[in-house]
């Protein structure tokens, strides 16, 4: 049930309005709390994503921190954990920089959660170690779009470990079997116009992928400058639908094509274009804009922001470009299907290649 949908749009609208909601906060406040960040927004669905991608976080810290020389298992490690996550979760304190792309992420994933909820729902609640009905219906708790139909589905699922393959399909169908029960993005888009104004029918419209190859020109799209206190919005301009960094991929020719490996061995063509977006950069992690992270988070890494940061992570600790791109291929690559991600793929290498300039 994956609706086509304008994710350029979305991804445009997502950003003004957390810079708006940014600017409003950390003109008063220098980092959000625990407590704000419950009701951060009007929209509750927005402030449980948050708090649901934190948890997701001190996960991926516990795993990190697990080490084959002491006992994790203990009954006194396991509770000494709790009790220090419990602390911690009454300490929250999220600086600007980091707190803005986090609620980026939530604006967008509630929006998906009316456009494509099935793919939403395996992101967000299905990527566990065990699958079972009782720890889908304790992770609801970060649900608040229909959350009775989705309490009403798992109750239909058996007790006991489930094949997620089958979770999918069966949510699918249940889903739109109750297509009336649903909350609509009508519905959702007044929800969100009380903080920014959207229409509908902005998100409604997908970008078509362009049929022939356009000859690269300089793009007019200027970003828009920092958010002022409730000014009217304005529509994004066509220039941004074309902008560059979010155009459809390309068709690639089935005869005679280069591997992926092949092409980020090749060196790049550069043009007078190019020349002018090509300054060396200091590092991936601070030269990746908001829009390009969504892209290589949602296109490359399957939307999971975790292991994004961590491959950024890792990439900027190595010394030289091709030992950087060998890692890219041959240990990150080979866990996703990058075989109709090659533009993604390409803008990572780039930017790679600008680093070691």
């Amino acid at each position: 049930m994956k609706d086509k949908y304008n994710q350029i749009r979305l991804a445009q609208y997502s950003q003004a309005l957390a810079q708006r909601l940014s600017e409003e906060h950390f003109a008063h406040h220098e980092n959000v709390t625990a407590q704000q960040l419950i009701s951060f927004t009007p929209i509750k669905q927005v402030n449980l994503f948050m708090i649901r991608e934190l948890l997701t976080l001190w996960n991926h810290e516990m795993a990190n921190l697990r080490s084959p020389y002491f006992d994790f298992e203990h009954p006194e490690v396991k509770d000494a954990l709790v009790q220090f996550m419990n602390v911690l979760s009454r300490k929250i304190s999220i600086k600007r920089p980091h707190f803005e792309p986090l609620l980026l992420k939530a604006i967008q994933d509630t929006f998906r959660t009316v456009l494509e909820p099935v793919a939403v729902f395996e992101e967000k609640y299905l990527r566990l170690d065990d699958v079972s009905t009782a720890k889908l219906q304790d992770t609801l708790k970060y649900q608040d779009i229909d959350k009775d139909l989705y309490r009403q589905f798992l109750s239909l699922l058996p007790q006991g470990s489930l094949d997620r393959s089958q979770i999918t399909a069966q949510l699918e169908q249940f889903l739109a079997q109750n297509t009336t029960q649903r909350t609509s993005l009508e519905e959702l888009v007044s929800r969100f116009n009380e903080l920014l104004p959207l229409r509908a029918m902005e998100l409604l419209n997908p970008v078509e992928a362009p049929v022939q190859t356009p000859t690269p020109a300089v793009s007019t799209y200027v970003a828009p400058a920092q958010p002022q206190p409730r000014p009217p919005f304005i529509p994004a301009s066509r220039e941004a639908d074309e902008d560059e960094d979010t155009l459809v991929s390309q068709r690639f020719q089935t005869e005679h094509k280069p591997t992926l490996n092949d092409r980020l061995k090749q060196p790049n063509n550069v043009t007078f274009i190019d020349r002018n977006q090509e300054q060396k950069i200091g590092s991936l992690k601070d030269a990746i804009s908001i829009n390009q992270r969504f892209s290589f988070i949602n296109e490359l890494f399957e939307g999971d922001n975790m292991a994004y940061h961590a491959v950024i992570k890792d990439l900027d600790a190595y010394g030289n470009p091709q030992d950087a791109k060998n890692y890219l291929l041959q240990e990150v690559g080979s866990k996703y299907n990058w075989s109709k991600k090659e533009e993604h793929v390409q803008k990572l290498a780039k930017l790679i290649d600008r680093k070691f300039m």
